[in-house]
């Protein structure tokens, strides 16, 4: 599975995993460096995923089918 393909919670377990063993420190300088390009790389991918999905919750689509931004003030 490509990792454009895989969830968002797939994503953020992955991201955890790679925090866990750059955290432990038991790998080796070039696989920390790999590691953490790989962990910045799904940050980034989840943070627009987020972005997103804020965006979309942020309309609320009316009755009569109108997109309207959502206002929790009204």
């Amino acid at each position: 599975m490509d990792k454009k393909d895989k969830k968002f919670e797939e994503k953020i377990n992955e991201l955890e995993k790679l925090i866990n063993e750059l955290e432990n420190g038991n790998v080796d300088l070039e696989d920390s460096i790999d590691k953490y390009v790989e962990a910045m790389n799904l940050a980034k991918e989840c943070d627009q995923k987020l972005k997103t999905i804020e965006e979309r919750v942020s309309k609320i689509i009316s009755e009569n089918g109108e997109i309207n931004d959502f206002d929790l003030e009204g």
